[in-house]
């Protein structure tokens, strides 16, 4: 049964697997996925306990689930491990206590005991008495996954002596081809001491000294395609973890060696991360693949194995490919340098910035339009008719875009640098609450092109640093646009504020870089707003993951109000969030002709009706029932449900909706106020179509999304949403001790009104955002 099992996973696994021929390791992250042979590691810091005495069960147990789950993928894993020396060391302890117990217990007839004591123990010996258990605990976690395994002792000279290496191999495969896990180990109880100055010699010679220089020559031997090396630290770092400049390296390349300084070796073992970087270099130039990571604690590491094999952004991966342009984190550093610039420029200088990138997208039109043909022609075939109109540029598009950047240049000249409110704190003692930029953004968007010159205005305007991850299906109109912007931001010397992230970084990876970027703005499917939500980790995320949208039509609705509204609120845009999803209807207008005129437009418009249970219970035979009243069609589709009045359409919309933005078309202004008072929604209107609900249409020039969150900003979030403040305090050598009982100042407190004059330069300067390029020369007149 086991060898029939073992045939069938490897007829299907071998045609995923089989098309990647050994002999050079894998370029990138993304490609480990590949993998089919894989050596995983585990050093004795992973596999013994913190007081190096026993084993440490649970790490062992999540170790174990891995192995197990991708060998039953098809794959074929070896585990090399330590841990025999400390298990037989825990078994040699309680040994000799329970010897001078009995002893005592024998030999002390005044009943008086000596402390007992535990002499050093022989390496050799720990490992001789341990290397039994070790191997049964092994075989008892592995058998809980209908899985296999097999001891393998092996010494140095195993892989010196010819013949013992071809039978080191051919035993190996054959266990592989079985399904079953080989388990290998140095035969600690009889190797010899290491010696001092043996090290890694070229491609053919290894002194195999400790774990890591077996496991890479077992890879090597092997023809494995990925060796996972596990340890006590999240990777390698350019110098030892816990100093001031440590930085964890997400890739090393072998001509990277000299920028490294290693510190002391783990706790615990024979080799330390010198031992580990030469192991995985040997291993990489022999062709295999190799990433070194933290497997010590499975609560905050989470599944580290199958993370790596995945192509997850876990320790640092080795490589022999270095790509042509910067990493993901000197990029955002590039961003983060160049953003600062960017914020103490003055605020006419970020206008002109945005004004040109206004000109550039009239002038470059053509070759805007040419880019986007070829994703529209590539994507037709892939994407649904919504994504395909999201994705789609024309020229009254790109002429909507410019007439929006322009808002902004206007609304930068009074953003960074804006006191919000100033105190009087004591006589020469000056508070100022002030406008500041968040840092760097990271925007991440699907097929929405234009989100990239909205949200790149938006960042020069509020000075911030931009990271942007656009979706492939628009990798040539982005790519085009990013060099316009980059164009635009080279006027002030600040071309590198804006990065565009093209590497084959995934979004998970990027949600993970909370030392460097600031705040995560997903711009995109409900889908992918809430995978970024449940990927970052100590970011935080701005949006919205649902576009549940209401229109409730009260009793005392005027029918062309109505009709205008669902209308529009529906049809003009069905795939935007701001369209509506449920219409909610007064039991009142039940056959009435204004409900018949209802479902007439919605008829002609073509949108298809979903009843919801109250709805379906009035007719005898109504349209197909909603499967939830808390769906978002992105179509020309929408549920209809009935309530009883005012409250109860207030009650619905907190239970169903998604605080995004919800309508209400009634003559009744009390009616009205209530609605808009106790509606809990970041936007709310009065006879008024919810597609009002965009950061152009209310004046913000454009906006980098709509945020349902409580704190911060809420509803569509333009200029001011991207700005946080700093307080700036002014003296003369105030100190905290001239306010105590015996000191001889006072708190005043006093609030300072705010002055908001303009310059003549701001007021030519918000003049031209309106009329440039045409009233440049106004500029320099003034």
């Amino acid at each position: 049964e086991k060898l029939f099992k073992t045939k069938i996973r490897q007829a299907r696994s071998w045609k995923e697997f089989s098309n990647r021929v050994h002999g050079s390791s894998f370029a990138h992250r993304g490609k480990l996925r590949k993998a089919k042979r894989i050596v995983v590691k585990l050093g004795s810091a992973v596999v013994t306990r913190d007081d190096e005495c026993g084993l440490a069960l649970g790490r062992l147990a999540s170790i174990v689930e891995q192995v197990a789950m991708l060998q039953n993928q098809g794959r074929e894993m070896m585990i090399v491990t330590s841990g025999a020396v400390a298990f037989g060391k825990q078994r040699l302890r309680h040994e000799i206590l329970l010897s001078q117990s009995v002893r005592q217990a024998l030999h002390s007839g005044n009943g008086q005991h000596k402390e007992m004591f535990v002499p050093a123990l022989e390496a050799r010996a720990c490992a001789a008495a341990g290397q039994s258990g070790l191997m049964a605990l092994y075989e008892a976690m592995f058998t809980q996954y209908s899985t296999c395994t097999a001891q393998v002792l092996v010494t140095n000279l195993d892989f010196h002596d010819d013949e013992k290496r071809q039978n080191l191999n051919s035993t190996l495969q054959e266990l592989l081809h079985m399904n079953i896990v080989p388990i290998i180990n140095t035969n600690d109880a009889v190797v010899p001491p290491p010696e001092p100055n043996s090290d890694l010699q070229g491609v053919n010679v290894i002194s195999i000294k400790d774990n890591d220089s077996l496991a890479a020559r077992l890879a090597v031997e092997m023809k494995a395609d990925l060796l996972i090396a596990l340890s006590d630290v999240e990777g390698l770092f350019n110098s030892p973890p816990g100093t001031d400049d440590a930085k964890l390296l997400d890739i090393f390349y072998p001509g990277d060696q000299q920028s490294i300084t290693y510190g002391t070796k783990s706790r615990v073992g024979i080799g330390g991360m010198e031992a580990k970087v030469k192991a995985a270099l040997w291993a990489l130039q022999g062709g295999t693949s190799v990433v070194i990571a933290n497997g010590t604690n499975p609560k905050v590491t989470g599944q580290v194995i199958t993370d790596i094999v995945e192509g997850k952004k876990v320790g640092t991966f080795f490589s022999e490919v270095k790509p042509a342009g910067p990493s993901v984190e000197e990029q955002t550093e590039m961003a983060r340098n160049s953003g600062r610039i960017l914020a103490s420029l003055h605020p006419h200088q970020r206008s002109k910035i945005i004004c040109h990138l206004a000109e550039l997208l009239t002038e470059k039109k053509d070759e805007i339009l040419a880019a986007n043909k070829m994703d529209m022609e590539m994507a037709v075939r892939r994407l649904p008719p919504a994504m395909l109109k999201r994705l789609s540029l024309s020229s009254a598009k790109l002429s909507s875009l410019a007439v929006g950047l322009r808002q902004i240049a206007t609304a930068a000249q009074d953003s960074v640098g804006r006191v919000v409110r100033r105190t009087r704190v004591a006589p020469g003692l000056e508070l100022e609450q002030v406008t500041v930029p968040i840092g760097v953004l990271l925007v991440i968007f699907e097929a929405r092109p234009d989100c990239l010159p909205q949200v790149s205005a938006l960042a020069v305007a509020s000075g911030n640093a931009l990271l942007l991850k656009g979706g492939k299906e628009a990798a040539n109109t982005n790519r085009v646009l990013h060099q316009l912007t980059q164009e635009a931001l080279s006027l002030h010397g600040v071309r590198e504020a804006v990065q565009m992230v093209n590497t084959h970084e995934e979004v998970e990876d990027l949600c993970r870089l909370d030392k460097t970027i600031d705040l995560i703005i997903p711009r995109g499917s409900s889908q992918l707003v809430r995978d970024i939500q449940r990927a970052a980790k100590g970011i935080p995320v701005l949006g919205h993951s649902e576009g549940i949208c209401h229109v409730y039509v009260d009793a005392d609705a005027n029918v062309d109000k109505v009709i205008k509204i669902v209308r529009d609120s529906k049809c003009d845009y069905p795939a935007a969030c701001n369209s509506m999803e449920t219409l909610l209807i007064h039991r009142e207008i039940l056959r009435t002709p204004m409900f018949d005129k209802i479902i007439e437009i919605l008829r002609n418009e073509q949108v298809k009706i979903h009843s919801g249970p109250r709805f379906a219970s009035y007719l005898t035979f109504s349209p197909s029932e909603a499967s939830s009243l808390r769906t978002e069609y992105s179509d020309l589709e929408c549920c209809l449900e009935v309530v009883d009045g005012l409250q109860e359409a207030v009650e619905h919309i907190h239970k169903y909706g998604s605080s995004h933005t919800d309508v209400i078309v009634t003559e009744n202004k009390e009616t009205a106020e209530r609605f808009l008072q106790q509606l809990d929604s970041a936007c709310v209107f009065w006879n008024a179509s919810s597609r009002f609900a965009d950061g152009y249409r209310f004046g913000l020039g454009a906006e980098v999304g709509i945020s349902t969150a409580r704190i911060h900003a809420r509803g569509p979030v333009g200029l001011e949403g991207l700005l946080t403040t700093k307080w700036i305090l002014r003296g003369d050598g105030h100190t905290v001790a001239d306010f105590s009982e015996s000191g001889s100042m006072k708190y005043l407190h006093e609030n300072i009104p705010v002055e908001q004059n303009l310059t003549g330069q701001q007021l030519a300067f918000m003049l031209a955002s309106f009329l440039c390029p045409v009233s440049k020369a106004l500029i320099d007149v003034l």
